[in-house]
């Protein structure tokens, strides 16, 4: 999960200038419902005040998490992908896209992408590749496509001549419909070649009590807790995959896609709240 409306394109010299401890952040919520450390009070008060809108939001946290792994392992072994662009890193927990993906194949090359100076931090510190492959972590801003795919670190670890994985996991909800979320994707997938995929999840209000959904919508509008996530339904989180080919089982809720081997029963599609998808590039 990346920043609140993914960050700024550019920082100060040092990252640690741009760290605001008494301003809740998105990854850093993320890891307290995960149950990290890596957060601070203004986090964890933020995170408290959504769980009393959204009181199953530490199962959508996790749910998501297992999304991503399940999304990777099948990139990485039924599709064959060996590159993955991971934009929206977070803060690292177990099992990261380049654990699961270098465990099935461990030539996969990863780039990941966040703009948190927290986030810089940890990823730079915890997450090595495996001999065989390579990772690499840029400070940039999914709203700036065009610097992040003309990064020399990009450039350095991943062949946009190959089939990429590109990861927006959790992160295209943070997008109003200002920036142009829509022409963002399609500028990255148009830099990618056919036999690349995109996965994606996306908080939706549409399984949610209808007062629960009014009072998501009312707070979007309104700013507070969490103003700055921008929930869409089936309809809308479908565009993203325009022009794709979606795999199965299409675009259902993040907890059922292809998560037979999960534990059952699965959590409902309402106690989750996210759609999830893979689609490959034609």
């Amino acid at each position: 999960m990346t920043t609140d409306a993914p960050g700024a394109p550019t920082g100060p010299a040092h990252p640690s200038d741009r760290i605001d401890t008494s301003v809740a952040h998105p990854a850093r919520r993320y890891n307290y419902w995960l149950g990290g450390k890596d957060n601070f009070q203004a986090d964890r008060d933020s995170g408290d005040a959504l769980a009393e809108v959204f009181p199953t939001i530490r199962v959508t946290a996790l749910e998501n998490r297992r999304f991503l792994q399940r999304a990777v392992r099948y990139l990485a072994r039924e599709a064959g992908v060996r590159q993955f662009l991971d934009i929206g890193t977070g803060i690292p927990t177990a099992d990261n896209t380049h654990e699961v993906a270098q465990a099935v194949a461990p030539h996969t090359r990863v780039v990941y992408v966040d703009n948190d100076p927290i986030v810089l931090a940890h990823a730079r510190a915890l997450l090595t590749s495996a001999p065989e492959g390579a990772t690499a972590y840029i400070d940039a801003d999914l709203r700036d496509p065009e610097k992040l795919l003309t990064h020399p670190d990009l450039r350095r670890t991943i062949d946009l001549g190959q089939p990429v994985a590109l990861m927006l996991v959790a992160v295209l909800h943070f997008l109003p419909d200002p920036d142009e979320p829509y022409a963002l994707v399609r500028r990255l997938l148009d830099a990618l070649p056919p036999g690349s995929h995109l996965a994606a999840s996306h908080a939706t209000y549409d399984h949610l009590p209808a007062q629960v959904a009014e009072e998501a919508r009312a707070a979007t509008r309104n700013g507070g807790e969490y103003g700055a996530i921008h929930l869409r339904d089936l309809a809308d989180f479908t565009r993203f995959f325009d022009g794709l080919e979606v795999v199965e089982p299409g675009i259902v809720s993040a907890a059922e896609w292809r998560a037979d081997a999960e534990p059952q029963p699965r959590p409902s599609a309402g106690d989750v709240s996210l759609y999830g998808a893979v689609a490959r590039k034609p």
